[in-house]
């Protein structure tokens, strides 16, 4: 067990990002099968920056679908990684390429620089969508990957960003017109305020929140109505922030954070149902480890499902 100190702080109306300052227990981070770089085209520096992931291929040749995980305001703090990567692995093991985005690092804003400042946290989100198009570019230039089957995963800050990822107008944005999208996007715990009481998506969006997450409310994430492609909110009951890292019951700055083992491995059977249903039909095929009752399918442009405190 290694014992690191976190900290976290909200991002105005905006952000949360946990990270930094809190008694944190986890095990001490692993390493991926590679560490790739590549240029950050929205640097927000005055030089160049290089990203840096972590790249996780399964075994086998062939296109394989891929996701892209983001983390929150502290950057790769190592219980935050280390729950990406129990993340990725799994995903790596059911078939998907994965990579782990650090965009805080190159930028010497990692170790909770970030989270005490409002103002930082909702700028990052600006960049940080950069980052994750620049992600989805990269990996559709990898032979091994499926250039149509790309999704995103993001916690908290990274969450917030994923939201704002799945958006119509960020596809228009930020993407070549020649090329596809992300496929699908997953958003744990985000800051709903991105979504607003209604969205336009070009992505299906699923979002995990917490019934005790007093940081970023479940209730900001319901009600919300969807066009363009289908919005699914679930929400464990008994769940805090940070409910998928293993980070002990505790309160932070008088709000409560830690894991929740239960809705950590349903939210992440539930992200990898939610991935497999949403490949290209001609990419369903292949034993990818999901019985077919747990296939989530974005079923048509506006369907919404709206998360009550589901058990």
């Amino acid at each position: 067990m290694r014992v690191g100190v976190l900290t976290s702080a909200r991002a105005g109306a905006s952000v949360i990002c946990l990270l930094a300052g809190m008694v944190i227990f986890a095990p001490a981070v692993g390493t991926a099968q590679e560490m790739v770089h590549f240029e950050a085209s929205a640097p927000d520096s005055p030089t160049q920056v290089e990203l840096r992931a972590e790249l996780y291929r399964p075994d086998g040749n062939g296109q394989f679908p891929a996701v892209v995980l983001m983390h929150g305001c502290g950057g790769w703090q190592p219980a935050v990684r280390y729950g990406l990567q129990t993340h990725a692995r799994y995903l790596q093991q059911h078939g998907f390429v994965v990579l782990n985005v650090d965009s805080f690092g190159p930028r010497d804003r990692a170790g909770g620089k970030m989270c005490a400042s409002d103002p930082a946290l909702y700028k990052a989100l600006d960049y940080r969508t950069s980052d994750a198009f620049d992600s989805l570019r990269y990996l559709q230039k990898q032979n091994f990957v499926s250039p149509a089957n790309v999704f995103l995963m993001g916690q908290s800050n990274g969450g917030a960003v994923a939201v704002r990822v799945a958006k119509a107008v960020a596809a228009k944005a930020y993407q070549d017109s020649s090329l596809p999208t992300f496929r699908g996007v997953v958003a744990y715990y985000p800051w709903c305020g991105e979504v607003g009481s209604r969205i336009s998506l070009s992505s299906p969006l699923l979002i995990f929140a917490g019934g005790k997450d007093d940081w970023v409310p479940a209730r900001e994430c319901q009600g919300a109505r969807a066009s363009g492609a289908a919005l699914q909110v679930r929400v464990y009951p008994e769940a805090a922030h940070s409910f998928d890292l293993d980070i002990i019951k505790q309160r932070y700055l008088g709000k409560l954070i830690g894991a929740d083992e239960p809705a950590t491995q349903d939210s992440r059977e539930r992200m990898l149902a939610f991935f497999v249903g949403n490949l290209t039909p001609d990419s369903r095929n292949g034993p990818r480890g999901v019985p077919a009752d747990r296939i989530i399918v974005a079923q048509n442009a506006t369907a919404v499902v709206a998360g009550d405190f589901l058990p």
